[in-house]
């Protein structure tokens, strides 16, 4: 039967209501509080529908019972699980070539649940020296009060650090392997094949923060990855205006993280999701042309006589780059794309990467990154304060490390800008 244009398809899960037909005529305060259930459209929805409520009816309270206990699919409450937020979540999985995903409310929450979810006191993690300063204080000074120990496995003579030294790092009691795709900030590249290896062979899970890559540019789990996390807040929203994390992978493991955040709580708001669920349609778009423009900038800034070193996998001169190329995808142009983030190291002391922020007319100071504008931060005293001078140093850090998000402005211009501000130096 086609529907006439004012026929309305009733959603079959909507609480049905008892016949009011029934019952005594309702007072005014009484019908406001419960208006006619809402309808669903014939035709579905192109964009994303947001559920913005926090509780669902039910027919009976076996009803809500059987969902709540998860014999039966549904919705009980927002803090477990909202649909807009779970199609978020399942898109990021797609991208990512995994089974299933969870939503969360920043990518620390997403670190901070999963690592709860699959580890226990007594186990060891084993991690790269060179992450992301709150990722550090996580794995250095919160579990460690819950009787997680970690190995942070520093780089050797500037070189990435080895699976060897992954392997040799592997206790009786290590549960897990943590690594970044690119290292936050100092632009390291993991070598994914290799520490998948250690980490089948140890038989225990690896799981990767691939935030700086993105799944365009790189996809761990095609590489062995047991698990990847994103700070969503990064490229896959990309405006710098909705916070969220997000953790993809098979479905056992990610039940299990599932299940940690229902009772920690940090599920991702419908509004924001919807946010972030919008940022996946233009990701590859925007993605290739940070890489682009980074490329660009970071060949620039490599040139000039006051920057004493640059980092960034596109350049030759890093000593990741052939890694790099076999792991990252090729965009459309043709080219491979390494991601929007540059380290650069301006000659001087810490006051050097101050000035060298202040002095700019485009690139902001402000935090985060994978945004629509070009943002700067002194790494030592922004983003990578919990270390101290002997962390920084292990992780490869100087200084003046200025961390250059690099947006979408024209590139010229953005290369301009940086360089009448490393000429005042």
């Amino acid at each position: 039967m086609r529907l006439g244009q004012n026929d309305r398809v009733t959603d079959p899960r909507a609480f049905r209501r008892p016949d009011t037909k029934t019952l005594s005529p309702r007072a005014i305060s009484t019908r406001a509080a419960h208006p006619p259930a809402p309808t669903v459209p014939a035709q579905p929805p192109v964009g994303l529908p947001v559920y913005r409520t926090a509780v669902y009816g039910f027919d009976s309270m076996q009803d809500y019972a059987d969902v709540l206990g998860g014999r039966t699919a549904g919705y009980v409450y927002s803090r477990i699980d909202n649909p807009t937020s779970d199609a978020f979540a399942a898109a990021v999985a797609a991208l990512e070539g995994a089974e299933a995903g969870q939503p969360f409310a920043s990518g620390m929450a997403a670190i901070s649940t999963t690592l709860l979810g699959l580890l226990n006191a007594g186990d060891h993690v084993v991690a790269q020296a060179e992450l992301y300063g709150g990722t550090f204080a996580l794995l250095s000074s919160v579990l460690p009060r819950f009787g997680i120990t970690c190995t942070l496995v520093p780089k050797r003579d500037g070189v990435e650090t080895s699976s060897r030294d992954v392997a040799a790092a592997v206790r009786p009691e290590t549960a897990l392997i943590y690594a970044e795709t690119v290292a936050n900030p100092t632009m390291s590249v993991a070598d994914l094949p290799g520490l998948s290896a250690v980490a089948r062979a140890a038989g225990v899970s690896l799981v990767v923060d691939s935030t700086f890559a993105s799944p365009v540019v790189c996809r761990p789990m095609e590489w062995g990855a047991d698990l990847v996390v994103h700070s969503a807040t990064k490229y896959i929203g990309g405006h710098s205006d909705s916070s969220g994390g997000v953790v993809v992978g098979g479905a056992e493991l990610v039940s299990r993280v599932r299940a940690m955040r229902a009772e920690l709580g940090a599920m991702l708001s419908p509004d924001e999701a919807f946010l972030l669920h919008r940022g996946l349609q233009t990701l590859p778009l925007r993605v290739e042309r940070h890489s682009t423009s980074a490329l660009a900038f970071a060949t620039a800034m490599a040139a000039h006589p006051s920057v004493a070193s640059v980092m960034y996998p596109g350049l030759s001169s890093h000593p990741d780059h052939e890694l790099a190329r076999s792991l990252f995808s090729v965009g459309e142009a043709g080219t491979t794309m390494y991601g929007g983030c540059v380290l650069v190291t301006p000659r001087g002391d810490a006051s050097a990467g101050l000035a060298l922020c202040d002095a700019l007319t485009i690139g902001r100071v402000a935090t985060s990154l994978g945004g629509v504008h070009t943002v700067v931060s002194h790494v030592p005293s922004t983003t990578h304060r919990q270390l101290d001078d002997t962390a920084l140093a292990a992780a490869g850090i100087g200084p003046a490390a200025v961390r250059v998000s690099v947006g979408l402005e024209d590139s010229a211009d953005l290369v301009a800008d940086f360089t009448q501000a490393l000429d005042r130096l």
